[in-house]
């Protein structure tokens, strides 16, 4: 058996921060390069932003498709955020961690919550902290995509989502953008060989000591 083909569970990695912290900028980063990371593609109620894609970034659905998804229990998460609703569909998430892929979650704080309660040994999670409230700021309003009164009640909300870095297993602090990305991939590459993530451990000795 070859090391690199031992079994092992897949991990789910949680990022969150406050809107602009550059949480979803880490996260293309790394889906662009780590081969066994893919993005759990959340449901949203949200309208469509100009340099999104539908099936991409989100999938956009009415407030009436997104309550027959929840109420089915066809979400591993879901989470009321700036007067929308997010969720996580169940079963893509549950096919991949079985065949030993990596899923990619890009939600809030609501979200990550449950995840943790619901998949404790699975979730590897991650807070992403900006470097002052006036950078964040600044980056809202670099991002051209939100009117100022949505910018006013991000930068509000994000008070109290930066409150709950605390139940977080990693906090990274992006000051600078290469490094943020450098620490979160060394975290996910710290986790994927994690002992009890890796049951093929167990045929590779037997291999490895029986020949």
């Amino acid at each position: 058996m070859d090391a690199q083909t031992i079994k092992r569970r897949g991990v789910m990695l949680v990022l969150s921060s406050p809107s602009g912290a550059g949480k979803s900028t880490i996260a293309r980063n790394l889906l662009a390069k780590e081969d066994n990371l893919e993005l759990s593609v959340s449901v949203t109620t949200r309208a469509k932003r100009g340099s999104e894609i539908d099936g991409t970034h989100y999938h956009f659905i009415s407030e009436r498709e997104f309550e027959r998804k929840r109420d089915s229990d066809a979400l591993l998460e879901w989470a009321p955020v700036h007067g929308n609703y997010y969720g996580t569909p169940r079963d893509a998430v549950d096919k991949a961690m079985s065949e030993g892929r990596d899923m990619l979650f890009d939600i809030d704080y609501q979200g990550g919550q449950q995840l943790m309660h619901t998949a404790r040994a699975d979730v590897v999670s991650i807070f992403i902290l900006p470097p002052s409230m006036t950078e964040l700021k600044a980056r809202l309003i670099r991002r051209a995509e939100d009117a100022e009164d949505v910018i006013a009640k991000r930068l509000s909300n994000a008070i109290e989502e930066i409150s709950h870095w605390k139940e977080y297993d990693y906090v990274v602090v992006n000051e600078d953008l290469e490094r943020a990305f450098n620490q979160v991939q060394s975290i996910l590459t710290a986790e994927r060989l994690r002992r009890d993530r890796r049951p093929g451990l167990f045929e590779f000795e037997d291999a490895l000591v029986n020949g």
